[in-house]
């Protein structure tokens, strides 16, 4: 492993040593510290497949290791940021005549780019690795693998949009389908969670949007039981809330899991008395979850009587509202200045 983030530092700094301008410089960042797709990322999904000793000791060499690239990183970025000043000096006069420029403010980050960040935050520090999948989904993966069949009302419930003149395609309805997609590529155990945009042909009110935000999230190992699912949502609750919060287990249905639950909490706007954001019942429906189901341990590749686990898809733009007091979900999207400018 020692020699891997070796090879990987020896990568960055023959990269670092070629930049130019700060165009290469975040094509550069993004290479090695993208969350998704960064080479220190992959690097961290060998935790998954090392002991509870193991994962401390690399855990504190990588992040060494991260926090002494970084460092060589910000250097970089003074190092260009003084180039272009003093280019700026030598060349550039000051016309006294032009009049005084209005105050640039800075930008910040959209409330939904916040709750994603801490939601991949509390998890990775959990050992769940951050994947993706494609939002133009096959009809296979979208429903079949995840034991949703043909005759199934479920694909009548959840309003698909389907692809003209391609039966077999469908915008995605869910970040289910990368369940399979991740069995199928990492086998088990496995530890994942997915967030990404989903759509569906919805009617528009405070807590429904045509277009919205899921995450997804699979554990696979043996002897899985309910407890480990329920201590997992309690974690995850808390480590993006900073509170306590009051939740229930109620039974559903899903098809990919079984048993199936509803995990709701209770609404953190009006304190459980009814609003526009919980639809006035005093909870929110936070996270549909179960055991996955035998036939799609079996899509992914596995054998059900070997594997066990659970899953669970959480709303995560109804718990950025619980988060930060929204009370109509349809603010998110609207582009709204005064609005954003809250955040």
């Amino acid at each position: 492993m020692q020699e891997q983030l070796q090879k990987i530092k020896q990568e960055f700094l023959k990269g670092l040593v070629e930049i130019k301008d700060t165009l290469q410089l975040e094509k550069l960042e993004n290479e090695f510290f993208s969350r998704k797709s960064g080479k220190i990322n992959d690097v961290m999904q060998i935790l998954k497949d090392l002991s509870v000793e193991a994962k401390k000791e690399f855990g504190v060499l990588v992040n060494e290791f991260k926090k002494d690239l970084e460092e060589k990183l910000a250097e970089k970025k003074a190092e260009l940021a003084n180039e272009k000043l003093g280019n700026l000096i030598e060349t550039e006069s000051i016309d006294v005549t032009q009049p005084k420029l209005p105050k640039v403010e800075p930008g910040h980050l959209h409330p939904m780019t916040i709750v994603h960040n801490e939601l991949e935050d509390v998890f990775t520090s959990m050992g769940f690795m951050v994947l993706d999948g494609p939002e133009l989904e096959s009809d296979y993966y979208n429903f079949q693998a995840l034991n949703i069949p043909v005759t199934s009302p479920a694909r009548d419930t959840q309003d698909t949009f389907f692809i003209k003149d391609h039966a077999n395609w469908v915008m995605r309805t869910q970040t289910s389908p990368v369940q399979v997609r991740a069995m199928q590529k990492y086998g088990a155990p496995l530890r994942a969670v997915v967030p990404g945009r989903c759509f569906r042909n919805e009617a528009t009110d405070g807590s429904h949007e045509h277009t919205f935000y899921q995450l997804e999230g699979i554990v696979i190992d043996k002897e899985i039981s309910i407890a480990n699912l329920i201590g997992v949502m309690k974690e995850l609750l808390q480590g993006v809330l900073k509170r306590e919060v009051e939740v229930r287990l109620r039974p559903g249905h899903f098809d990919f899991v079984e048993p199936g639950f509803e995990l709701d909490m209770k609404c953190l706007i009006c304190g459980g008395s009814g609003c526009g954001a919980c639809k006035h019942s005093g909870w929110v429906e936070t996270l549909p979850c179960g055991l996955v189901h035998p036939e799609v341990i079996k899509a992914g590749g596995l054998d059900p009587k070997e594997w066990t686990g659970f899953a669970f898809g959480l709303g995560s733009m109804r718990l950025c509202m619980q988060k930060f007091g929204i009370e109509d979900i349809r603010h998110l999207h609207a582009g709204n200045i005064n609005f954003l400018k809250q955040f």
